[in-house]
């Protein structure tokens, strides 16, 4: 197979917290699957939850989290496309935050 029997879920590092662990591929997996592996929603929703910061990655119950990750989200400014305007910035949550 092409991918580990490592399966995904969550980890919880000491120094960092909470984080998404993502699925791997082997070392001699095909550029393709590479490809198609960062494209993923595994692989995209992992690294999403892990720039969140602590607060929301580590809420409790689905309200905390609901509430944490709305706060969160007040904070970071809002770029939309317009049509005939190029944006010198990336709309992406990934783009913009760094890895927590």
């Amino acid at each position: 197979a092409v991918v580990s029997t490592q399966s995904t879920g969550y980890r919880d590092e000491s120094r960092n917290g909470v984080k998404a662990a993502h699925p791997t591929l082997r070392h001699e997996a095909q550029e393709s699957f590479k490809t198609l592996k960062e494209a993923s929603f595994c692989m995209r929703a992992a690294q999403l939850f892990n720039r969140m910061p602590a607060n929301v990655r580590e809420s409790t119950d689905l309200l905390s989290l609901k509430i944490e990750l709305g706060n969160f989200l007040n904070t970071i400014p809002d770029y939309p496309p317009v049509k005939g305007y190029s944006s010198p910035r990336d709309n992406s949550l990934v783009a913009l935050l760094p890895e927590a």
